[in-house]
């Protein structure tokens, strides 16, 4: 089973549980972590389940349902959000036709908002899973989408 490969990649040890259920999330076409994926962590690692769902939870970059195949986070820190954060979130939630937090009915995006990416040098800014995309603009932002529609 992919799982118990997954989880063999890592030591048994507490201070690899984010990495290891990123690998199980990355592992999912839909971008998720799954039931039975936590209770696998929290067994392999010996923790208990409530401080592996803790985790999980806690941290923005995993996901208890389903998402795209491409997530798109727009940074809304306060020099992104000074530069125009705020009209690439409305252009992006208008593009993609969801809000933030949905996914597209294709099940090709996610949309999310972060905190900060780190990247303030070319707010505003997002990502498109590990892809950084800098000084954008409304524009950018559609043609960004369109190319990976057309990629698919």
């Amino acid at each position: 089973m992919e799982r118990i490969r997954i989880l063999k990649k890592f030591e048994p040890k507490r201070e690899n549980l984010l990495l290891l259920l990123h690998a199980l999330q990355k592992n999912n076409r839909q971008n998720y972590l799954m039931e039975e994926d936590l209770k696998s962590a929290a067994q392999y690692l010996s923790l208990p389940p409530s401080l592996v769902h803790g985790a999980a939870t806690f941290y923005s970059m995993y996901s208890l349902k389903p998402r795209g195949q491409y997530i798109v986070r727009i940074c809304q820190s306060p020099p992104c959000h000074q530069m125009g954060s705020s009209d690439l979130i409305e252009e992006a939630s208008r593009a993609l036709g969801v809000e933030v937090g949905e996914t597209t009915p294709d099940g090709l995006f996610t949309l999310e908002t972060s905190e900060c990416l780190g990247i303030c040098g070319v707010a505003p800014a997002m990502t498109v899973n590990e892809e950084v995309h800098g000084n954008l603009t409304p524009e950018r932002v559609r043609a960004i989408f369109s190319e990976k529609r057309r990629a698919k």
